[in-house]
């Protein structure tokens, strides 16, 4: 007995080990990763910053080759952003995000190109390769734009459908809701009717124009209010924009 104890004692305390080890890992994963996205980012706006200075400050093409790296990188990085966006609520810009990856092989190789020509010692040479280079730079950046641009569109369109027929839901709901009359005429039908036959007001309603009884007592008021006006509780409907109701003391 004592021996089955202890085994289970040990077991349960190499578990919580293991499991020790395994949350220990995972967060030094996310750590690292959290860290390496802070030093990918800090390095890429270090980048920006000296391609976007090299292109003001330089002339020639040492100045041209920084102007198209940082058209390049801007166009690129845009494109997915948005795409990566808007596949998690529209699936069909999977396909799109799938021709991206596939046009980013040729942006990092045309990148690739751009910075080893800044390291080029004849001038006279890179000069001499720019005008295809800028052909190459606007095919790229002309079909990342064309995919950014579509996938904006289209959300937007989604958006403006969604919000018409919205419009039009509510605009039906408002009508039906205008409709309030019809629960209350039969009262007042009723008085019309007795008033016509010769019968005296106060054998057909009290003085709070409710009907009356067999002997002239005041008949038996209804349940309540029609539904169609009758205001909803305002804790069982809440939204981002109202502050939450404060719950009732109790005594």
């Amino acid at each position: 007995m004592e021996a089955t104890i202890i085994t289970i004692m040990a077991l349960l305390f190499l578990s919580f080990v293991a499991l020790g080890v395994f949350v220990t890992v995972k967060v030094a994963k996310a750590a690292k990763r959290g860290v390496d996205r802070t030093l990918d980012q800090a390095r890429r706006t270090v980048e920006d910053t000296t391609l976007r200075a090299k292109s003001l400050g330089q002339v020639g093409a040492a100045g041209e080759i920084a102007r198209l790296r940082l058209s390049l990188r801007t166009s690129m990085r845009a494109t997915q952003e948005a795409l990566q966006a808007g596949v998690g609520e529209d699936a069909s810009l999977k396909e799109s995000l799938d021709l991206f990856h596939r046009l980013s092989a040729h942006g990092l190789e045309l990148d690739a190109d751009l910075k080893r020509l800044e390291r080029e010692p004849d001038r006279a040479w890179v000069a001499g390769q720019l005008p295809e280079l800028v052909a190459r730079t606007e095919r790229i950046t002309g079909s990342a734009d064309a995919l950014r641009h579509a996938a904006r569109d289209r959300a937007l369109k989604f958006a403006e459908d969604d919000l018409s027929a919205l419009s039009a839901q509510i605009d039906v709901e408002a009508g039906a809701l205008r409709h309030w009359a019809g629960p209350e005429a039969t009262p007042r039908t009723a008085r019309g009717a007795g008033a016509g036959a010769g019968v005296p007001d106060a054998a057909t309603a009290d003085g709070r124009g409710q009907p009356a009884g067999p002997a002239g007592q005041a008949g038996p008021r209804t349940g309540g209010e029609p539904s169609a006006i009758t205001a909803p509780d305002p804790r069982r409907t809440a939204h981002p924009w109202e502050k939450s109701a404060r719950p009732e003391t109790t005594t």
